[in-house]
């Protein structure tokens, strides 16, 4: 028996089909993430479209495991999902972080939950939509997880949290395909998935506007404090978290001061949450040649502005790191390094520093590293492991 991970979507209903056709017995699981109704509004009210975690995708995830003939459950992860998710996720960008939400979801609810479900349905394995692979590395006694083959489409980057027990229930049908690959089987089988469009947005904020989401996140929230009497003082401070945990109530970001890199006072910001290291548009501040945002400052609550030559980085501080390939850092190690799921991997020596985060020194200066967001190292198609910039 293998369970399997249905978000409605081509991929997952291609990987069902694919696993059908070999022989397997089936159990399909969809999560109830996120009521896209709750906040996703336009500017005049209107709701927002979304091509992920929405009911039409339940309705087509149904629909599939129905064609292909194996049960189907829906799970409610709702309370989890807004918990380990979406707060830290506005949290962060409160304290002046850039976070990655695709990747706390993958690590805390889409693999932790479905290997939870897969052991009550007696299955020996899980399977997801996702274009990346794992195989077991006799030698080292480890779980690997690689790239997928079509790079264009790999999606390991976002799965570099996976434990060695998640990694040895998972099963990623689709790691050797290409995305057209994958169509053509589900058009071969009949079905209802095979030409939906893809989703590229994070899935509770399908329009993009993170600033408006984190806003209108904020006002539901003092909204339901006020309400339970239970709203914190206006000093009350910040928790800075990433994954799962308890939250304090959310207190919204004042305005500030934009400053150079040498601390001249150039103008005022709209609130930390409106900016992220690299940002270029929405300063508002006129200048000879163009401007960046190089720090987010919370502790000072400043954004710091410069050139573009103030954004290469030739060091940085990864913490919270998760090992595949190794079970721990021992010595320097070269790698290759993604700072961001879209960026171009640079060449890099690892050192672990005293405190047992890992300093990341890079062959050539980087453009933009950008706090709070995942790095993951790689050694060819190999996931070495990754942690969050610091």
């Amino acid at each position: 028996m293998i369970a399997v991970a249905l978000s409605g979507g081509v991929d997952s209903s291609t990987a069902a089909a694919l696993l059908k056709n070999q022989g397997h017995d089936l159990v399909g699981f969809s999560m109830q993430l996120w009521n896209q109704r709750r906040i996703n509004v336009g500017p005049d009210g209107e709701p927002l479209p979304s091509r992920c975690c929405s009911l039409d995708d339940l309705y087509d995830a149904r629909t599939v495991a129905v064609k292909l003939g194996f049960p189907f459950y829906v799970v409610n992860l709702e309370d989890e999902f807004e918990q380990d998710v979406v707060r830290p996720f506005v949290t962060n960008y409160l304290n002046g972080l850039t976070p990655s939400p695709c990747v706390a979801c993958n690590s805390f609810l889409k693999f932790d939950k479905l290997v939870e479900l897969a052991q009550t349905a007696d299955a020996e394995k899980v399977a997801t939509g996702h274009y990346a692979r794992v195989e077991f590395d006799e030698e080292r006694g480890r779980w690997l997880l690689l790239r997928a083959v079509n790079r264009a489409k790999d999606q390991s980057y976002f799965l570099f949290e996976l434990t060695q027990e998640q990694l040895r229930y998972a099963m990623f049908p689709l790691g050797e395909m290409t995305k057209q690959e994958v169509r053509d089987i589900a058009e071969a089988a009949g079905l209802p998935t095979a030409h939906k469009p893809e989703s590229q947005e994070i899935c509770f904020i399908p329009d993009g506007n993170y600033s408006r989401f984190i806003d209108r996140y904020l006002d539901e929230d003092r909204e339901k404090r006020l309400s339970e009497n239970d709203f914190p003082a206006a000093n009350q401070p910040l928790v800075q978290i990433s994954g799962k945990g308890e939250l304090n109530g959310l207190k919204r970001p004042a305005s500030g001061e934009f400053v150079t890199t040498s601390g001249e006072v150039v103008g005022t910001h709209q609130g930390i949450h409106r900016y992220t290291v690299g940002q270029r548009r929405g300063l508002g501040i006129s200048a000879p040649e163009p401007l960046y945002v190089i720090q987010v400052d919370a502790k000072n609550n400043r954004v710091v502005i410069g050139g573009s030559d103030d954004l290469l980085k030739h060091e940085m501080i990864v913490q919270r790191v998760n090992w595949i390939a190794i079970e721990e850092l021992t010595e320097p190690l070269r790698v290759t390094v993604k700072i961001r799921s879209r960026a171009e991997e640079a060449a890099a020596m690892l050192t672990k520093s005293e405190d047992g985060a890992v300093i990341v020194a890079f062959d050539e200066a980087q453009r933009a590293v950008t706090p709070g967001q995942a790095a993951v190292f790689y050694n060819g198609d190999v996931v070495v492991g990754g942690g969050w910039i610091a």
